[in-house]
């Protein structure tokens, strides 16, 4: 059976400053802003090396739009309670709080980021 991994993401945002203020809070990191003609992006810190996707805020005027509904993108986190204790700081808002998945997968959290999308963020503890 072949495997299949996530090789990029990008999440939509309206206001890309106000979405990169949020991420950058919530996330304690910094993002890199690219302007590729008409595309406005802002990519988040990525190690090729290490297990996960890269990913990015896109802002592209008739091509993305931020919704709750659609795709879920998960962030991994060492307790998702420390990204929850910033979100609303930031401008999102806590949709449903760590909850346990089962004792071998983890625990999981959802919230809306500043531009309306729902993400999710999961972790072992």
């Amino acid at each position: 059976m072949k495997h299949v991994s996530i090789g990029w993401f990008e999440i939509p945002v309206e206001k890309m400053e106000r979405a990169m203020a949020f991420y950058e809070a919530v996330f304690d990191c910094k993002l890199d802003r690219h302007h590729m003609g008409p595309i406005d992006m802002a990519w988040f810190p990525w190690d090729e090396s290490r297990l996960g996707a890269g990913g990015s805020l896109v802002k592209a005027e008739g091509f993305y739009k931020p919704s709750t509904e659609g795709t879920k993108i998960y962030f991994s986190s060492e307790d998702v309670n420390v990204e929850l204790s910033r979100i609303e700081k930031a401008g999102g808002k806590i949709i449903q709080p760590k909850t346990e998945i089962s004792p071998d997968i983890g625990f999981m959290a959802l919230f809306h980021d500043s531009e309306g999308n729902e993400i999710a963020l999961h972790s072992k503890q």
